[in-house]
C-alpha cells in the first residue's frame, strides 16, 4: 500500500491510497465467499459455483461492492497513520481505479485538525460575581423551609381568597357546547397558581362553599388545542371545600424538628453557610464559563466544515441513543415536533461549533502551558472511573489501551487548563447598560 497526501484549502486533505494487486485479490475472494450463496448459476448448487464461472457470467463487477469495502477497511487506518496528519472527520471516498488484476486506487477527502493560535490565555477578563449572602437571602431560605413544612387547614367561615386551595367541580362550554377536557370533579386548585386559563382563578376569589358561579374566560390565541384557541368560554363552577396554607412558627421548636440544631439562630447560621457555599460554587462555575468564552475570543483557527458536520452527527447519535433507552426513535421524536432531520441538524450546529472551539482552545492552552499530567494524577482518575464502573482498578488498567490512556491524560489536562485560565482571570465590575443598549 502507498499513500500520497495532498493538502487542500480550509484544513482539508486528500489522501490517494493505492492498494496492492494481491491485497485487492484477497478482497475479491472475500466478496466471493460472502456472496456466492446468493448467486444462481445453472448447473451448480447454490454456493458451489466457482468464482471464475460467476465472473465470466456476470463480470467481476458483481463482487466489487463488498471487495471495495473490505479493501478500504483494511487500508484506510494505516494510510491515515502514514499521512502524519490528525484527521478529524470521516473520509469522503472516491474510487479512482478498480479493475481485476490491477491495484485498487481510491481517494479519501478528510478534515485535518486546524492549527490554533491564541493571542493570550492568562489575564482574561471576566465579570465579578457578587457572592455576599444577606439577611434577606437567609430569610428567603427560611421561608422556603417553612413553606415545605406547611399544612392545609380547612376554612368554612369565609369565602375563597387568592392563595387558598379550593376543591371544585367545573364544566366548560364554548358557544353552548361542551368540549373535551372541559369538565372536572373534586379538582384541587391553588388560586393564583396560574394552573388554569388566565382570569379563571381570579373569578373564584370571593366565592363561598356551595355557591354556584359562572366564570367567563378567553382561551389564549396560542392555546395547545387549536379548536379552542382564541375562543370565549363559560365555566359553571361550584366550590366544595376551601383550605388555607398554614406555616409553622419560625422558632426553636421548628429548628429542632427539621434540623440537628437546638435553636433557630443556629439553624439560620447553617442556612447561611449553605447559601455561601452555593453562591461561591455558582460564581466559580460562572467564572469558568466566562473565562472559556473569553479564551475562544482570543483564538484564531480555520475550522473545516467537515469537522463541524462530524460533530453534529456525533451529537445526533448521542441524543438518539438516549431516546432509544426511553423506547423512542429519533424519527418519531422529530415527527412529534414536526421537524425534518436537516432542521434538527441546523439546531445542533451552534452547539457543535461551540464544543469544537472550546476543545481546540483548551488543548492549545495545554500545549502552550505544557500541562503534563503526572502518573499520580492519572492513577487518581483511573480509581474514580473504576469506582463509578464498579470495577477493580487492576481490571480497568488491563482494558485501557495506549490510545485510550493518551485521551484520558489529555482530558485531565484540559480540566487543568480550565483551572489555569480561571485562576488567572481578571475580575472586572459589571458595566451598567446604557439606555441605547437596553433598547437593543
Amino acid at each position: 500500500m502507498s499513500t500520497k497526501v495532498e493538502r487542500l484549502e480550509h484544513n482539508m486533505a486528500r489522501l490517494t491510497i493505492e492498494v496492492a494487486e494481491d491485497v485487492f485479490e484477497e478482497a475479491m475472494q472475500y466478496s466471493y465467499n460472502r456472496n456466492k450463496s446468493r448467486i444462481n448459476v445453472q448447473g451448480f448448487r447454490k454456493g458451489k459455483a466457482p468464482r471464475k464461472i460467476i465472473e465470466k457470467m456476470y463480470g467481476p463487477e458483481v463482487f466489487y461492492e463488498d471487495a471495495v469495502n473490505y479493501a478500504i477497511d483494511k487500508s484506510y487506518p494505516g494510510a491515515a497513520d502514514e499521512s502524519g496528519l490528525t484527521l478529524v472527520s470521516r473520509p469522503e471516498i472516491d474510487i479512482v481505479q478498480i479493475e481485476k488484476g490491477k491495484p485498487f486506487i481510491y481517494t479519501a477527502e478528510v478534515a485535518v485538525r486546524p492549527e490554533v493560535s491564541l493571542k493570550k490565555y492568562m489575564g482574561l477578563e471576566v465579570q465579578k460575581v457578587d457572592t455576599e449572602v444577606t439577611d434577606d437571602d437567609v430569610q428567603k431560605a427560611l421561608d422556603r423551609e417553612l413553606e415545605k413544612n406547611s399544612r392545609l387547614v380547612d376554612i368554612d367561615d369565609r369565602a375563597a381568597e387568592m392563595g387558598d386551595t379550593v376543591t371544585l367541580d367545573f364544566e366548560g362550554s364554548v358557544d353552548g357546547e361542551a368540549f373535551d377536557g372541559g369538565k372536572g370533579e373534586n379538582y384541587e386548585l391553588v388560586l393564583g397558581s396560574g394552573s388554569f386559563i388566565p382570569g379563571f382563578e381570579e373569578q373564584l376569589a370571593g366565592k363561598a362553599i356551595g355557591e354556584e358561579t359562572e366564570v367567563n374566560v378567553r382561551f389564549p390565541d396560542d392555546y395547545h388545542a387549536e379548536e379552542l384557541a382564541g375562543k370565549e368560554a363559560v365555566f359553571k363552577c361550584v366550590i366544595h371545600k376551601i383550605a388555607k396554607k398554614e406555616l409553622p412558627a419560625a422558632d426553636d421548636e421548628f429548628a429542632k424538628d427539621v434540623s440537628e440544631f437546638d435553636t433557630l439562630e443556629e439553624y439560620k447560621e447553617d442556612l447561611k453557610k449553605n447559601l455561601v457555599e452555593d453562591k461561591e460554587k455558582a460564581a466559580r462555575q460562572a467564572k469558568e464559563n466566562e473565562a472559556v468564552a473569553a479564551l475562544i475570543d482570543e483564538m484564531e483557527a480555520d475550522i473545516p466544515e467537515a469537522m463541524v458536520q462530524a460533530n453534529i452527527e456525533s451529537l445526533a447519535r448521542d441524543f438518539e441513543m438516549r431516546l432509544t433507552q426511553q423506547g423512542i426513535t429519533l424519527e418519531n421524536y422529530l415527527s412529534m415536533f414536526g421537524m425534518k432531520q436537516e432542521d434538527y441538524f441546523k439546531q445542533l450546529r451552534p452547539q457543535a461549533e461551540s464544543s469544537i472551539k472550546t476543545r481546540l482552545a483548551l488543548e492549545q492552552v495545554v500545549k502552550e502551558a505544557d500541562l503534563a499530567i503526572s502518573d499520580e494524577k492519572y492513577e487518581e482518575e483511573l480509581k474514580k472511573q473504576a469506582e463509578s464502573y464498579g470495577m477493580e482498578l487492576e481490571k480497568l488498567k488491563e482494558i485501557v489501551d495506549p490510545e485510550t490512556e493518551k485521551q484520558m491524560r489529555l482530558d485531565i489536562a484540559v480540566q487543568d487548563a480550565i483551572t489555569l485560565i480561571t485562576d488567572n482571570a481578571v475580575e472586572v465590575e459589571k458595566k451598567e447598560e446604557t439606555e441605547e443598549e437596553k433598547a437593543e
